[in-house]
């Protein structure tokens, strides 16, 4: 076995140099702190890592070392070798390439998307914040100004806005990078790229991946009429207009809340209410970039440098980045803030916590699922709703919590819009199978905003208010096509809290959920398949109905859960926030360093809250 151990370590340390040279200038590049040729760099880099991942030869060599192996007698280091080179070999059977037509074209888009990405930064995106007042803005900013502005002409300059940058992508490449991913995915065998990343990522073709989601579709498309109908008898038609139904629908809560969760104390909450949850980090260094900033790329996201695995029994600890586009002083953006911390941060302590012998294990990408991947950070960020956290967490200046009645009347404004935000994730994979389906020739821009309008009617039943076009997503191969993780990945939220509720009776600082997920979701990594996961901790496999029971619930009902967690809540002392997260963070802001937890997490969230204040 000793060739196939020393060839099972090198393999390791080849494919990390390739990923840390390709994620360390992903960062710079997308944050805007890279020196001027950053991106010319960065592509150089993934392409060197693209090609890495799918040279053929790597499976022809592994083979043979595995069948080696096989033949020796049983015992536990050649079970961990086996372990070990089978999980390469899935990974290379995820990315190889072996049709050098397919490489070529594989460089050819990295390169589009490159330059595509280059000629986005420098577009800048305009609208009203008060009437006369034109100023730039991110898509977060255009997003919230869309979902709280008192006026509706700022709100409709917003809207605007988005649609302006549809039809920028669909004059600066765009259609151009649906044609080339469609070309490579036939090289490799596939009917289209949409076909191609479904199969590659959640192991399932697009005819069963439709079963389930036309199923999810029925299921809650009465409810999603019902919410509409009922938003224009209390609003007006006018209610469902783009710019409208956001506001219509939750801009007054989001402003009365908006003093509950002042963006200065959301390092704070995130780190106190993840410590509660015993969630820890395994000595992995992070970094969190979360404050708006031209030039950075406008969605947030987690990414890890370095892969946690033990390298011969040694444990690395991951090094992890990850991002939000807060402007503090913006109506909204606090809670925003929030939910991309809990949200990024459960992506952070999923990929920390994974503890096999290979990195190939713990990378984010194929044969990572998106859907196993957005469950972890998903499941997080849903306990922000609950009614017993806002009650412990959503504190004003003075130390009050949230009121009942403001908590009956988020409850009252989000729930009726269930079934439609989730939907709102449903519009995507339906669009972008329909568009990966178009001839080449048709890939027009009249054509594709055509199909963006016509699925969001089909969907939605409205105009969606973040047009399909302008989400960043379908701009990157890696993200592309992938959008349905995220609804797959919410109905095993559901399913995963259901499990909880009914075991243990409560979610808002339960100690028990860190090392459950530790030990049944994230330890695994991609070694075994997201409904694996779902039975070793649930009992059952995948079971979308819960989703679509939450969707269908009327306020009412919803409400009178809430104040049930609230009363139970009221029985529990809260635990001190003592857990230690074992993680080095930073908090910077491009490349200045706003403060750290070298000194401890308490200071850390002192010096990050004293900066927001001081700033903003």
């Amino acid at each position: 076995m000793q060739q196939a151990s020393e060839y099972f370590n090198a393999l390791n340390h080849d494919y990390l140099a390739v990923h840390q040279a390709k994620e360390e200038l992903f960062w710079q590049n997308y944050m805007g702190t890279g020196a001027e040729d950053v991106a010319e760099k960065f592509a150089a880099a993934e392409s060197a890592y693209k090609r890495f991942i799918a040279n053929p030869a790597h499976m022809c060599e592994l083979r043979a070392l595995i069948a080696q192996v096989e033949q020796q007698p049983d015992s536990d280091d050649r079970a961990a070798l086996l372990h070990g080179l089978r999980g390469w070999q899935r990974f290379f059977e995820s990315n190889a390439i072996e049709d050098p037509a397919a490489q070529a074209l594989m460089d050819e888009i990295i390169q589009a998307e490159g330059a595509l990405y280059s000629r986005r930064k420098t577009l800048r995106l305009t609208h009203q914040t008060a009437p006369g007042r034109e100023a730039e803005a991110s898509l977060g900013e255009l997003l919230t100004n869309q979902a709280t502005n008192d006026d509706e002409n700022c709100r409709r300059s917003s809207q605007q806005a988005l649609r302006g940058l549809e039809q920028w992508l669909l004059v600066n490449g765009l259609p151009e990078l649906v044609t080339l991913r469609n070309r490579f995915a036939r090289r490799m065998g596939f009917r289209n790229y949409f076909d191609y990343k479904v199969n590659l990522t959640e192991r399932m073709t697009p005819e069963a991946l439709f079963a389930i989601l036309d199923r999810f579709e029925q299921e809650t498309r009465e409810a999603n009429a019902r919410s509409l109908q009922q938003l224009a008898s209390n609003k007006g038609p006018e209610a469902l207009d783009a710019w409208n139904i956001r506001y219509a629908s939750a801009g007054d809560v989001t402003r009365q809340l908006d003093p509950y969760f002042p963006f200065s104390q959301s390092l704070q909450r995130w780190v106190e209410s993840f410590k509660r949850l015993h969630i820890g980090f395994r000595g992995a260094q992070m970094q969190l970039d979360l404050l708006v900033r031209r030039g950075k790329y406008e969605n947030g996201f987690m990414h890890g440098p370095v892969p946690a695995f033990y390298d011969q029994g040694k444990w690395v600890p991951a090094r992890l980045n990850f991002t939000s586009l807060a402007q503090p002083d913006q109506v909204g953006s606090g809670a925003s803030g929030l939910n991309t911390l809990f949200h990024e941060g459960g992506h952070a302590a999923h990929f920390a916590n994974i503890t096999q012998n290979a990195p190939c294990f713990s990378q984010e990408f194929a044969p990572t699922s998106m859907a196993y991947a957005e469950t972890q950070s998903m499941f997080c960020d849903s306990l922000l709703d609950d009614a017993d956290w806002l009650k412990r967490y959503a504190l004003d200046k003075n130390g009050e919590p949230v009121p009942d009645a403001l908590i009956h009347a988020g409850i009252e404004a989000r729930q009726p819009m269930r079934a439609f935000n989730e939907r709102h994730i449903l519009l995507v994979p339906y669009f972008e199978w329909s568009l990966y389906q178009m001839a080449e020739a048709d890939l027009t821009p009249e054509a594709i905003t055509q199909l963006a309008r016509e699925t969001e009617q089909r969907i939605l039943g409205v105009d969606s208010p973040r047009p399909t076009l302008a989400i960043p997503h379908l701009l990157s191969m890696e993200s592309a096509c992938s959008y349905q993780g995220y609804l797959l990945a919410m109905m095993a939220v559901e399913q995963t809290r259901h499990f909880f509720l009914q075991r243990d009776g409560y979610l808002t600082d339960n100690p028990a959920i860190g090392p459950d997920l530790a030990a049944h979701y994230w330890q695994p990594g991609n070694s075994v398949s997201h409904n694996d996961t779902l039975l070793s901790l649930t009992g059952e496999g995948f079971n979308p109905d819960y989703l679509a029971q939450a969707c269908n619930q009327t306020a009412e009902q919803a409400w009178q859960q809430a104040q049930v967690t609230i009363v139970s809540a009221a029985t529990r002392p809260q635990p001190p926030a003592d857990f230690d997260l074992n993680a080095a963070i930073r908090i910077v802001d491009g490349e200045r360093v706003i403060a750290d937890n070298r000194d401890g997490d308490e200071g850390m969230c002192a010096d990050f809250a004293e900066y927001i204040r001081g700033h903003y």
